[in-house]
């Protein structure tokens, strides 16, 4: 099995300009292609956490990023966000693809971990695809909303293809 990555994911994880030693929190990992991008810049001391509410979920990223577990680089938890307690001192980006919590149910105390957690100048990275377009409003106003709320500086970035909005929070 080929384990391609989608434009989208890679895209976002472009964006996000990873670097060697940054410690990285991906929520709602799925099937591991972000983690498995990501952990390839990680090196030094850059260290991944990926969590997914779903067993399959981190069932699938552990196979994929087999390589990336031994070697120390990520570290895959089945758990939700709320319950969370990161492993390292201080996170330099936050990660999410599709993750609706953020634009459909209050999600401050999340928002708030995700505050305490994160090094000052360090980002929460929430992407989202666009191929819904009645949705992007939505998910603009309300995932901004709760970014600002807790303290965050947001600012919209987005791509035509693939079609990806990002919503940035920055610490």
């Amino acid at each position: 099995m080929v384990n391609k990555i989608p434009a989208r994911i890679r895209w976002a994880v472009d964006f996000m300009d990873v670097q060697p030693n940054d410690h990285v929190l991906e929520i709602g990992c799925g099937n591991g292609a972000a983690a498995d991008l990501i952990c390839r810049r990680l090196e030094g001391k850059g260290k991944m956490f990926a969590i997914d509410r779903s067993e399959a979920g981190v069932d699938r990223t552990k196979a994929r990023c087999a390589d990336h577990i031994a070697a120390g680089k990520l570290t895959v938890r089945q758990i939700d966000l709320a319950t969370l307690r990161v492993p390292v001192k201080r996170l330099t980006k936050v990660f999410a693809f599709d993750v609706n919590l953020f634009w459909v149910r209050d999600a401050h105390e999340e928002i708030a971990l995700l505050h305490e957690r994160l090094m000052p100048g360090g980002s929460v990275n929430l992407f989202f695809d666009t191929s819904r377009p009645e949705q992007v409003p939505d998910i603009l106003a309300k995932a901004s909303e709760q970014l600002r709320d807790g303290g965050f500086r947001v600012y919209i970035v987005d791509s035509k293809m693939p079609p990806v909005i990002g919503i940035i929070g920055r610490r």
